[in-house]
């Protein structure tokens, strides 16, 4: 159970407004509830328990709350132990980078905040760098979240205020001012308050098919520097089909294809090269092939596995096992997999939901639920010799980076306006869009709110940056400075 506040009227919970909690029933409005005023009605009852202002606070109790880097040191546990430096080395170059490595932190300080007590599927690590574009396996190019390593059901607040604090941490990192950064924050709210009213009236099959197609939001920019360097990310990333990423990541040796060796990042460790762990991945492989659709399985026959090697990714997943797979389906026809650790989502500690049986499946659920359109490879499975979880995708689909380290202020408002979106839609696919659209209303309470939030967290970021610094300093923890990828 999550640590109630010390004013407890201010953080009162109602269980009218909890989900049963039955995995993929678990979530979306509830059966005595059928006209969209009754739904909005519940979500203007939710304004009682929890009036939109109270989103606004966000306070320190210095003698509770946990260290920020023990917090890291423990979700470290488990973790590849020679890349370890590397992740404490990028989350030291700036606030921002210490910010989207420091999931775990924000979970344990949004658990003692008000909240509303409604839950929805949630991302659990939504900042504004896990949103972008990647191809459907219709090949159209939509927007939406990316990265679902800690979806775990949640307030759906909780998505809500790490997306705000990304935006006003972001923003600080670009030198924007003070003004700028809030008016993004306010956007970004706007967005989702808006994209979930016109959610809310549509028939529920639109409101699941609903898509953001990546071009169209192009279409629609005003700002046309911001839309030509779009569009030209567009056809970088186009261009990099399975033939091109064999170019950057594969070789040929004595005929046969294998990864390149590029240490400290990608590389073949030779513990991992025995017979044993080979036909462990062989069996692997086999697992993950057993948790996708049975047509799904059809087109993963036609290729065969010929190599695999460690790949280090991103800033918090520095440390997990993380492997790049490499199989072919005849000459020029390779396909990259990414094999990636999952582990307990940073919000499992603070929900009363069950766990699934694996974290792979946890993940695979998440991604499924919440995104407009999955990877058709995306699959699961557990590694026998390390009883490690693992989730499955492609390693990259048409997936266009978003720049937002570049981005001016007026970029970062056009930004904000995705991202809303985004979350919003997200959100409505396992969420009642009536439900939230009710209580957040038609005002700006929520947007005054959250920014407030955003502005007093990145405050407490600076503050457990510091902390990480010095921890650095005093060799309590060891970093190795190289530029993230």
């Amino acid at each position: 159970m999550r640590k109630q506040l010390e004013k407890p009227e201010k953080t009162r919970k109602s269980q009218n407004f909890q989900h049963p909690p039955l995995h993929a029933d678990y979530l979306g409005k509830p059966a005595h509830l059928q006209t969209r005023k009754d739904r909005m009605e519940l979500g203007k009852a939710m304004r009682v328990l929890c009036p939109r202002e109270l989103h606004a606070q966000y306070t320190v109790d210095w003698e509770d709350r946990r260290d920020p880097v023990e917090l890291l040191i423990e979700s470290s546990r488990g973790r590849i132990e020679a890349l370890l430096p590397i992740r404490y080395g990028r989350m030291a170059t700036s606030p921002f980078a210490f910010f989207r490595g420091a999931a775990v932190i924000m979970a344990a300080d949004l658990a003692q905040t008000p909240e509303t007590g409604y839950a929805v599927q949630s991302c659990g690590d939504s900042h504004l760098c896990n949103f972008g574009a990647f191809a459907t396996p219709e090949r159209n190019v939509i927007f939406d979240i990316n990265d679902f390593d800690e979806t775990f059901p949640a307030p759906w607040e909780w998505d809500l205020k790490r997306l705000a604090a990304s935006f006003a941490i972001a923003c600080r990192h670009n030198g924007h001012k003070q003004t700028d950064c809030r008016r993004a924050v306010q956007r970004m709210v706007e967005c989702y308050r808006d994209r979930l009213a016109r959610l809310a009236e549509m028939p529920t099959l639109s409101s699941w098919y609903d898509q953001l197609n990546f071009k169209d939001l192009l279409e629609q920019s005003k700002d046309r520097k911001f839309k030509e360097k779009r569009e030209k990310d567009l056809r970088k990333a186009v261009k990099r089909d399975s033939i091109a990423e064999f170019v950057k990541l594969g070789h040929i040796i004595d005929g046969k294809p294998r990864i390149k060796d590029q240490p400290p990042l990608i590389y073949h460790d030779a513990r991992y090269e025995t017979a044993d762990f080979q036909n462990a991945v062989m069996r692997g492989i086999e697992d993950y092939r057993n948790s996708l659709p049975l047509e799904r399985r059809v087109l993963f026959d036609r290729y065969e596995f010929v190599d695999t090697a460690i790949k280090v990714v991103g800033v918090g997943s520095v440390g997990t096992m993380c492997l790049i797979a490499l199989f072919y389906a005849a000459e020029n026809d390779p396909l990259f997999l990414q094999l990636k650790e999952a582990n307990k989502s940073v919000l499992e500690a603070y929900s009363n939901y069950p766990a699934f049986q694996t974290h792979g499946e946890r993940v695979v659920f998440g991604q499924r639920l919440m995104q407009s359109s999955s990877d058709v490879f995306l699959g699961h499975f557990v590694g026998e010799l390390m009883n490690k979880h693992y989730y499955v995708r492609q390693l990259r689909d048409v997936k266009v980076k978003i720049p937002v380290e570049t981005f001016s202020a007026s970029e970062m408002f056009i930004y904000a306006q995705k991202c809303g979106w985004a979350l919003a839609r997200a959100h409505a696919r396992s969420g009642d869009p009536a439900v939230l659209a009710g209580y957040i209303g038609k005002g700006t309470q929520l947007l005054d709110a959250l920014a407030d939030f955003a502005e007093t967290y990145a405050k407490q970021n600076d503050h457990d940056f510091k902390r990480l610094q010095d921890a650095i300093a005093t060799g309590k923890i060891e970093a190795v400075s190289e530029t993230a990828k």
